[in-house]
């Protein structure tokens, strides 16, 4: 992990993600493109370019970026695809996987959260995003199915309706558990259900709240 000294810019934050792992180079070109300081709250600007998660309100905090481009880089996208991701938060995440696929569409449960995150995106022109505020656990099933669908909270399962938008030979990744002591997982969807790809990393993460999350 580096410190505040000298995570500064957008290349140091590519260089962490290199030492996480992190090979896919579209990835990191979207990271060096992407600026965080732009999606973060204004006081947690300095950390923008640490590889450290950020408090952003409502006890939700950003994905860890060498977190967030681990899950990223297990979806195995190559530009085409049509992706959910659950949890906008202010939108960092929702801009990486944008610049890396056809469209995104995000739901984020907070209002408050979701229209700065919009901002957040218009600010960098990025268009290719349906943002939706509701309940992430049940999906958005009016645009399914989906290429891709990123989890950015926990549960100890895949909500089934989630299993459901997602298409045949599609990926999907979510900690699994009951948030706070997660493992990753990267499933692919077959005709008879999900099956695991692999564990990703161990890690902390928010509940998935909703009808098929948490109450």
């Amino acid at each position: 992990m580096r410190s505040r000294d000298s995570a500064r810019t957008p290349d140091d934050l590519v260089q962490a993600l290199r030492a996480a792992g992190i090979g896919d180079e579209r990835l990191l070109q979207a990271v060096r493109t992407t600026p965080r300081e732009q999606f973060v709250p204004s006081n947690r600007a300095a950390a923008a370019y640490d590889d450290v998660p950020v408090p952003i309100g409502y006890e939700q905090v950003t994905t860890q970026p060498s977190l967030s481009a681990m899950m990223i880089e297990s979806l195995g996208l190559d530009g085409d695809e049509h992706v959910l991701e659950v949890g906008t938060g202010l939108g960092f995440q929702t801009a990486l996987l944008a610049r890396l696929t056809a469209d995104v569409v995000s739901i984020e449960m907070w209002p408050d959260i979701a229209a700065q995150a919009r901002r957040n995106l218009a600010g960098q022109d990025i268009r290719n995003v349906e943002l939706r505020i509701g309940d992430g656990s049940g999906g958005v099933p009016d645009l399914a199915p989906y290429d891709a669908i990123l989890v950015s909270a926990a549960f100890p399962e895949v909500p089934v309706p989630l299993i459901e938008q997602l298409r045949i030979g599609g990926r999907l990744v979510q900690p699994i558990g009951p948030g706070g002591d997660e493992e990753v997982i990267s499933f692919r969807r077959t005709s008879s259900g999900l099956v695991t790809v692999r564990l990703l990393t161990a890690a902390r993460f928010v509940r998935l709240r909703g009808r098929y999350g948490f109450p």
